[in-house]
């Protein structure tokens, strides 16, 4: 599925069957419906049967499927078909889905990182590599998170110090660390303070460095590492 934030609201189409386009229905579109009346949508992040968004007045929203308890960071296991707010905060500045129905990380305005979702390989950064994180919860104690990247399995973050930090499943080296081994918790990635802009595949992962270059590291099946 697709979905956008424009001038004139939230706009979503494609599959519907977990009311993942946030229209109140489950019927499919093949072109874009508007989520709601609001004008007020400023950050997204959509998963393959969820979605996240950030309000301009900072609360943080979800909708879609919801069956692996936490998915939507909404306390319980069931699938919304509408916008429902995650919690009462109003602290909220970006969002990243976890992707497949596993959840998300998003960071506040304080730099603080936060997860919720299914920690099935350590992917939410708590400490635990198996159980359902249903409402967001603090990663360690640190304030200068500034970007980040989720996928089913494993999260990639960078501070605002230009360090990269990632977590969770390392199958295929995707976290970056020079070996196979899974973390629970950040790790960092080198020692490198230049990374910039973040993106993660289901086994691989890219980035991009202050000096304008491009990065890619983890599964390079089907050439996705775009090596050559």
């Amino acid at each position: 599925f697709g979905v956008v934030a424009t001038n004139s609201g939230l706009w979503a189409w494609g599959q519907n069957s977990s009311g993942t386009l946030g229209i109140n229905n489950t019927t499919n579109y093949s072109s874009p419906m508007h989520v709601g009346t609001l004008t007020t949508w400023s950050k997204l992040a959509g998963g393959s049967s969820s979605a996240f968004a950030i309000k301009t007045d900072g609360t943080m929203w979800s909708w879609g499927y919801n069956g692996n308890p936490g998915a939507l960071g909404l306390n319980d296991a069931t699938p919304r078909s509408s916008p429902s707010q995650i919690g009462a905060l109003t602290t909220w500045s970006k969002v990243f889905s976890g992707a497949y129905r596993n959840g998300a990380i998003a960071i506040k305005t304080d730099g603080t990182l936060w997860a919720w979702g299914t920690t099935s390989f350590g992917q939410l950064g708590n400490g635990y590599s198996t159980g359902y994180i249903r409402s967001p919860i603090q990663i360690g104690a640190l304030t200068n998170w500034s970007e980040a990247a989720a996928t089913a399995s494993f999260s990639l973050a960078v501070k605002t110090d230009g360090t990269l930090w990632s977590w969770g499943q390392n199958s295929s080296g995707q976290l970056g660390l020079g070996n196979l081994t899974n973390y629970s918790s950040p790790v960092q990635v080198g020692a490198l303070t230049t990374w910039f802009k973040l993106a993660a595949g289901s086994i691989s992962s890219i980035a991009l460095k202050t000096d304008g270059t491009l990065w890619s590291w983890g599964s390079n099946a089907t050439g996705r590492l775009g090596l050559g």
